[in-house]
């Protein structure tokens, strides 16, 4: 059984609606647009929201809170228990590289802070952007280590332009 053996349902194809080709084709004249009126011009029409020209209700409605801009806070964070690290061999070095090789994240680019839920049972090294206190603690308890990546992008040295005066 395949996909093409199922029988075809009444209605669930429709044809193509073929407008403006002439008074025979069964829509022709008017091109299923009625007579006149807003509708029947051609152009953008009205926007999304648009209720004839009094207040919209979504200008009614209260807003609350705020969109933080892109600018200015962590990009794509990913949060990882320590239990979920469980899966590799003691003495293992976990970077975010590796956690997407095994699955358990799935862009190894993006920030990873490791949460505190469950128990670790392997002594690993562990390098991370971000830690919980309780995760911090169960590491070390395990006796692993916790290591933390620099949020900060390397910095370029830029020559200034402006001459500077010779002393």
């Amino acid at each position: 059984m395949n996909i093409t053996s199922f029988p075809r349902v009444p209605g669930a194809r429709h044809r193509r609606k073929r407008v403006g080709r002439g008074i025979g084709s069964g829509h022709g004249k008017t091109s299923t647009r009625g007579q006149k009126g807003q509708r029947a011009r051609t152009g953008e029409g009205k926007r999304p929201g648009f209720e004839g020209g009094r207040t919209p209700l979504i200008r009614q409605i209260p807003k609350r809170g705020f969109r933080r801009k892109a600018t200015g806070h962590d990009p794509v964070r990913v949060h990882v228990n320590v239990q979920q690290l469980n899966r590799f061999p003691d003495g293992t070095r976990v970077t975010p590289q590796v956690l997407d090789e095994a699955r358990l994240i799935k862009d190894g680019s993006a920030r990873v802070k490791l949460l505190g839920e469950g128990e670790l049972s392997k002594r690993l090294t562990i390098a991370v952007h971000k830690a919980s206190a309780s995760a911090k603690t169960k590491v070390e308890q395990a006796g692993g280590t916790l290591e933390l990546i620099s949020n900060q992008a390397p910095r370029r040295k830029t020559q200034d332009p402006r001459p500077q005066p010779s002393t």
